[in-house]
């Protein structure tokens, strides 16, 4: 009972449905792979390595999982086809804790550290400003002060929209005009935290990757800046990806971990997708803990990350 203690039914009901697509799709097509076989052999085997390559969890997860069954089916001499899933279930849970995708049980902050200070990043359109907005509900809900600073000066609907989420999620937010400096915003954003005892400061970033040296030097900078304040800030970095992009997912996820030190994930748009399977991939190439996904439009809908829920779902556990 341990893991539904705080997960409730309607969390559960929510993820079983921002799975669906990607469990009917991997599922019904082993389904399909082990017909006409009683035991699992190497045939079974590279049909199951082309659907999970298929399914965006990675040309290397994929091979890594992949041996890590024949080993099993090796020591075990006999495997039958019907025990295929829950050795499968079995290894997808030992590589995300491997990787500390243990998840996290709510949205919570390390106890003392206050502000509590989130740099996001990722590219436009991955659904960013959604997640920032939804992050701040939902740790306002478990009790946190929050602050939101528009340090996307890039684009003025950035501004703007991160605006609206304040006035939706009834947040303060710190924004300059559009083309202010990003590090003078995000200086402003943290010293307002401290000043009004604010336990949580989420600030945005703008989304651009068509000059890495460029980003990179402007991240550096507003990192540098927010540490003027609050010493050892950002306290998180946390990179948005759209999980409906695949393997596009997996190449800005390239980019932005040389870019900036990122040691958090969410995962976004789970539930409109068939490649869920990205969240394994990354989270294994990367060795970064997936910390919150998307499985649909409501504020609830952005949850906390947990990987005993998330492997239960996938495998269509209860």
């Amino acid at each position: 009972m341990g893991l539904f203690n705080f997960f409730s039914k309607e969390k559960k009901e929510s993820l079983d449905k921002g799975l669906e697509k990607t469990k009917t799709s991997i599922f019904s097509r082993i389904a399909k792979a082990v017909v006409g076989k009683s035991t699992v052999d190497a045939e079974v085997l590279d049909n199951l390595e082309e659907i999970l390559v298929s399914s965006d969890v990675g040309v290397t997860t994929t091979l890594k999982i992949i041996k890590r069954l024949e080993e099993r089916v090796a020591a075990d001499k006999y495997v039958s086809t019907d025990e295929l899933n829950k050795l499968l279930k079995e290894e997808i849970g030992i590589l995300l804790s491997e990787n500390n995708t243990n998840g996290i049980s709510d949205f919570t902050t390390p106890a003392g550290v206050k502000p509590y200070v989130i740099m996001v990043v990722g590219v436009n359109g991955v659904g960013k400003t959604t997640t920032i907005g939804k992050l701040a509900h939902q740790f306002k809900q478990s009790g946190k002060s929050v602050i939101l600073g528009a340090a996307d000066t890039f684009r003025a609907a950035a501004i703007d929209q991160l605006e609206v989420w304040s006035k939706r999620v009834n947040v303060p937010i710190i924004r300059q005009e559009m083309g202010s400096d990003p590090a003078s915003v995000a200086f402003d954003t943290v010293q307002s935290a401290v000043a009004q005892g604010a336990d949580i400061a989420i600030i945005d970033t703008a989304g651009r990757l068509h000059n890495k040296i460029n980003l990179m030097n402007e991240l550096s900078k507003i990192k540098r800046v927010m540490q003027k304040v609050v010493p050892d800030a950002p306290h998180e970095i946390l990179l948005v990806l759209d999980a409906s992009t695949g393997q596009n997912a997996i190449e800005q996820a390239r980019q932005f971990t040389k870019a900036t030190e990122v040691n958090a994930l969410a995962l976004t748009k789970l539930d409109g997708t068939a490649k869920g399977g990205v969240v394994i991939g990354i989270s294994d190439e990367f060795k970064i803990p997936v910390k919150y996904i998307g499985v649909g439009e409501k504020m609830e809908d952005l949850q906390a990350f947990h990987k005993d829920a998330f492997v239960d779902s996938l495998f269509g556990i209860n």
